[in-house]
């Protein structure tokens, strides 16, 4: 009885912490669909009187949604892009090279996931400046090429593959490019997959950064054009700011979904071997 209660307790405080994660979801998605008044008097009613479809039309007319989606998507997908690669190959290293302070090195550059970004911020801006690269997407982009965590993510599911698989094929051609393209890279394909999907939902709902360089309302992503919406409009337009938002999470949170399972994996296995 005793280990039942237990259980109970538990399984009620997850029930609250997902409820609470997922209530400012389901409250956007439900006063997207509300008129603005309705909006104002029954706000946290989930199922709209009337439900609309305004709010969303309002927003593919005001704004250049196709545009700034398009500016959140590039920086999103080369960002992902690069720092799945780097982190590949840093890891490679890190697991199947041995050189002298590999060690250290490993451990500085994992030591960087502990800096505020707060710290970096003034001299990644000062050099983007003189680059430049200001209000451009470029300019976002350049700081963003690589990433501790997915280099301490691929190295842990680089570090499960039996040795004698690595003997096996490396006897068969001696050659560190087929021993990554034949072995390496299947294995680990779902962690790949996992921290790239990571990346492209943390580039995809960044704000602090690109509003420091973008400028422009033509190069704004998503998450700009959100609260600049909101700041013209005095928050007034409750009701259409909360359409933004539902659109701009439908991309990432589609992603996560559908690769879920191989995210939870890939942060299952890095605890397995340090």
């Amino acid at each position: 009885m005793k280990t039942n209660a237990r259980e109970l307790k538990w399984h009620v405080l997850i029930i609250v912490i997902i409820m609470a994660s997922i209530m400012p979801i389901i409250f956007a998605v439900s006063n997207s669909f509300k008129t603005l008044s309705e909006a104002y008097s029954k706000s946290f009613d989930l199922i709209p009187d009337h439900p609309t479809l305004e709010n969303y039309i309002h927003v593919l007319k005001e704004l250049p949604f196709l545009k700034i989606t398009m500016n959140t998507f590039i920086i999103s997908a080369t960002v992902t892009v690069f720092k799945t690669v780097t982190s590949f190959l840093a890891a490679y290293a890190f697991v199947y090279y041995g050189f002298k302070g590999k060690t250290v090195l490993y451990f500085l550059l994992i030591s960087t996931m502990f800096i505020p970004f707060t710290v970096t911020m003034i001299p990644n801006y000062l050099t983007v400046s003189a680059f430049g690269l200001r209000d451009s997407l470029v300019g976002v982009i350049l700081p963003q090429l690589s990433d501790a965590l997915g280099i301490f993510l691929l190295r842990q599911s680089m570090k499960t593959i039996p040795r004698s698989l690595l003997e096996a094929v490396y006897l068969e051609s001696a050659e560190d490019f087929r021993l990554m393209k034949d072995l390496v890279v299947p294995l680990v394909s779902p962690a790949v997959i996992s921290t790239g999907i990571i990346f492209f939902i943390n580039s995809w709902n960044e704000y602090v950064w690109p509003m420091l360089i973008l400028k422009s309302g033509e190069n704004y992503t998503l998450s700009l054009a959100l609260q600049t919406f909101i700041s013209a409009e005095g928050g007034t337009e409750f009701t259409v700011a909360m359409a933004i938002s539902v659109l701009t999470m439908l991309p990432p949170l589609g992603l996560y979904l559908i690769f879920q399972k191989f995210i939870i994996n890939t942060f299952a296995m890095s605890g397995i071997k340090g």
